[in-house]
């Protein structure tokens, strides 16, 4: 991701107008050093309340995706990017991203 890129992402995410002038300024670079939170989304369901207390260990619920659909990277309830499910060393899991999304779409839209 280019710098540009960079600074544009930074300044879509950042709510806040102090923060937003921040990031359109020259002081970009005091910005890079702060955490976001990160969600990768595998898919979402919906169901009746009844149905949702009904539920206990072993219950399956089932997603709105297929395997092998690409997963959402949510910044800020923002879809920034896709990407697909790995491993990482024996234990872990992690995404590699195969789409980075240029018109940021908010999760409430």
């Amino acid at each position: 991701m280019t710098d540009d890129a960079k600074k544009e992402l930074l300044t879509d995410l950042i709510s806040s107008d102090g923060a937003r002038s921040l990031a359109e300024g020259q002081n970009v670079n005091a910005m890079l050093n702060v955490s976001m939170n990160i969600q990768v989304v595998l898919g979402h369901a919906r169901m009746p309340i009844s149905q949702l207390l009904s539920l206990s260990r072993g219950s399956v619920v089932e997603l709105d995706r297929k395997i092998g659909a690409p997963l959402d990277v949510m910044i800020n309830d923002r879809l920034v990017a896709r990407g697909d499910l790995v491993r990482v060393g024996e234990n872990g899991i992690g995404i590699t991203l195969t789409e980075i999304v240029k018109d940021y779409i908010s999760a409430t839209e």
